[in-house]
């Protein structure tokens, strides 16, 4: 081969390459929730995890050149569980295939994802990742009618100075998830009455008292009361 055709071959290649763009892979991490200081309310509950939910992948091309895969992996699982844990007196983990009639419980949960979106520095021309989150809470009673059928949007946002690309989305998507947890703690009751399900029925509901003492950093849109403080250390 030529010394004109090895440039031209050469050339070719890094082309392609710029052309092809750059991909990035993002897989999350379970998330951690501070403990609300909350009364649980006095419900066994059962969690239902779809398949499809608990491993939900996005993947998105942005402006044509970078390709992104977010594997949100078990992290949507361990939020659901952990968070029910705090709010109900009983939480029951089912799997897809399980018939919650067979399960002691007042009411079942079933969560999904209706909508995932992100957002990189090259489109809102800053220097921040931000995420978008919009779950999907449906509630069934003891007959398995459903009682509730309940949207929750979330939103996270993390600057990207301080860390890489791939490490600033997955932030941003930990306080999306967070954001979605302080909102479910203070509305999740009044959007599904869900409290007035169980056999031990009292005056309690999971109504936040007095928030965790923020550590300092960045926040959520979504303004609460219920996890302040909840977006400034994820993890």
């Amino acid at each position: 081969m030529t010394a004109n055709k090895c440039l031209r071959l050469y050339g070719a290649v890094l082309v392609s390459a710029a052309l092809g763009g750059c991909a990035a892979n993002v897989t999350m991490e379970p998330p951690k929730i501070p403990a609300p200081l909350i009364e649980k309310m006095p419900v066994a509950v059962g969690l239902r995890i779809p398949e499809e939910f608990e491993h939900y992948v996005h993947e998105e091309s942005v402006l044509g050149r970078e390709d992104w895969t977010i594997d949100l992996g078990s992290s949507n699982a361990a939020l659901f569980t952990q968070l029910f844990g705090y709010m109900f007196e009983e939480v029951e983990v089912l799997g897809p295939d399980d018939d919650a009639s067979t399960f002691d419980i007042d009411a079942l949960i079933e969560p999904s994802i209706d909508a995932f979106e992100f957002s990189v520095p090259k489109q809102s021309k800053t220097d921040a990742f931000a995420v978008w989150i919009r779950y999907r809470l449906k509630v069934y009673d003891r007959d398995g009618d459903v009682v509730a059928n309940w949207p929750v949007s979330a939103y996270g946002k993390s600057q990207s100075t301080a860390m890489a690309s791939s490490d600033a989305l997955r932030r941003a998507a930990v306080l999306a998830m967070r954001d979605a947890a302080a909102v479910m703690i203070l509305k999740l009751d009044a959007e599904t009455g869900i409290s007035g399900m169980g056999d031990a029925v009292g005056d309690t509901a999971a109504v936040p008292a007095v928030a965790p003492a923020p550590a300092g950093g960045e926040q959520t849109e979504v303004q609460t009361t219920a996890l302040e403080g909840a977006n400034d250390d994820a993890g």
